[in-house]
């Protein structure tokens, strides 16, 4: 059978104009849609807090970022920046004169001593940090206690 195209139009509009509008289906398929938009509406509650939770996490995080990068660095600890360069070039001197005979038995008393009085100024400039006249001292505890440890080890009179 040949159709021409206005023939074709009119048998497309007759065959639409008689199907039946409604088609039901094979099975009751309402209760399988209700539980699944009702499941849907559970799983949308449960992943509209993780952004939330996600969000305070962050800007909680970058908070505690910026306190500790720009309050707490505001405040340079002269104390410590004092206390790691001499602890450094101790370590360093007793290490390099650790299998040498020291001159004297009581060199390390001199030494506790010396510590015990780092300590204590330590002490002190926790809670002034900034005292100018402390920080002399400690640097000065440091400096005797390097002055130990080369006398003891590598006197003058023995370099030519």
């Amino acid at each position: 059978m040949k159709m021409n195209k206005p023939n074709f139009d009119d048998y497309l509009n007759e065959s639409l104009n008689t199907l039946d509008k409604e088609i039901t289906p094979q099975k009751d398929l309402w209760a399988g849609i209700e539980r699944a938009m009702v499941s849907n509406k559970q799983d949308l509650k449960g992943t509209v807090i993780w952004p939330k939770l996600t969000a305070i996490a962050a800007c909680t995080l970058a908070t505690l970022i910026a306190i500790n990068t720009f309050i707490i660095t505001l405040e340079p600890q002269p104390a410590v920046a004092i206390s790691d360069y001499f602890s450094a070039q101790k370590n360093s001197l007793l290490v390099e004169y650790k299998n040498e005979e020291a001159l004297t038995t009581n060199w390390q008393t001199q030494l506790q001593e010396l510590e015990e009085a780092e300590q204590a100024i330590k002490q002190v400039l926790e809670k002034e940090p900034q005292n100018q006249a402390l920080l002399t001292m400690l640097a000065q505890i440091y400096q005797q206690q390097l002055d130990l440890i080369n006398k003891v080890h590598a006197p003058r009179w023995q370099h030519i």
